[in-house]
């Protein structure tokens, strides 16, 4: 136990783990605010299409020597908005179907686009390991301000718009008989969805994003019975995952990333196994 405790001081005396957990730290904060919303208005797919898609705006970062990062979050953001449009256009006319063959087709053209401009840059891209696996121990500083600056703009957004969003998750007909713009508030938790994923890319990368995106808001399902309390259950969580991934790997000498993700799957397996629970919609 003596051993255990000198390791973890050790650790946490670290000044790249600190970093690495306040990597974490501002990352649990957006994927519990948007992996909720996520889930209740069941855009895992699309979800999972923009984690992906990302990858041609990496592509075009790599190709044209532009800051990843900036190119990334604007690639996806675009992507995901043709994509939300598609969804709706098949709710409109009653074929759902027609939105996940979209997201798919997108999700596929996205992925071969970046993996085709990585292919005709000269040079080695080592650095893309990062993206595709994640490398929380290694997140610039830089990152961590936009990170941060962009935890406090999702959240006041949400704030904003949280009359209009609370109503969409509850139910859509509802919330357009209110004479809510529902379709607005859609693209606007698409928009979430895409920087979000963008934002994860980085501690997990876009491989195993969407895992993080979706478990602990899952997890906060199981204990929650309204979506403010998932939403903060759900960051906590995430942390958590954060953290015991980091411990993980630093005993282990294995990826950081897969870690976290390993940790954060048996959470849910533990819940699944002891405990159930789903979302109870709003009043």
């Amino acid at each position: 136990m003596d051993v255990l405790f000198r390791s973890l001081s050790d650790m946490l005396a670290s000044p790249f783990m600190l970093h690495a957990l306040l990597a974490g730290l501002l990352a649990s904060v957006a994927c519990g605010i948007t992996g909720v919303l996520v889930l209740q208005n069941r855009l895992t797919f699309l979800a999972g299409g923009a984690a992906h898609a990302a990858y041609g705006g990496i592509g075009l970062a790599f190709y044209f020597s532009l800051p990843v990062l900036p190119c990334t979050l604007l690639f996806s953001l675009a992507s995901s908005l043709v994509m939300g449009r598609f969804a709706l256009r098949g709710m409109e006319q009653g074929r759902p179907e027609t939105q996940d063959a979209a997201i798919g087709v997108l999700w596929a053209a996205g992925m071969a686009f970046g993996i085709i401009l990585v292919e005709m840059t000269p040079g080695y891209a080592g650095e893309l390991m990062g993206y595709l696996f994640g490398g929380i121990l290694t997140v610039p500083s830089a990152d961590l301000v936009g990170m941060g600056i962009f935890d406090l703009v999702l959240l006041g957004l949400v704030l904003f718009f949280r009359q209009g969003l609370w109503a969409l998750s509850l139910d859509r007909e509802f919330a357009a008989s209110r004479g809510l713009p529902v379709n607005a508030l859609y693209l606007l938790l698409v928009a979430f969805t895409a920087l979000t994923v963008v934002m994860l890319m980085r501690i997990v990368g876009l491989i195993l994003v969407l895992a993080l995106l979706t478990i602990p808001p899952t997890l906060a399902g199981s204990f929650c019975r309204s979506l403010y309390p998932a939403m903060l259950l759900s960051g906590v969580f995430a942390f958590l995952c954060c953290l015991a991934g980091l411990l993980f790997s630093w005993f282990t000498d294995l990826t950081s990333g897969a870690s976290i993700i390993a940790v954060a799957v048996t959470a849910y397996f533990l819940v699944r196994l002891f405990r159930c629970g789903t979302y109870a919609k709003l009043p």
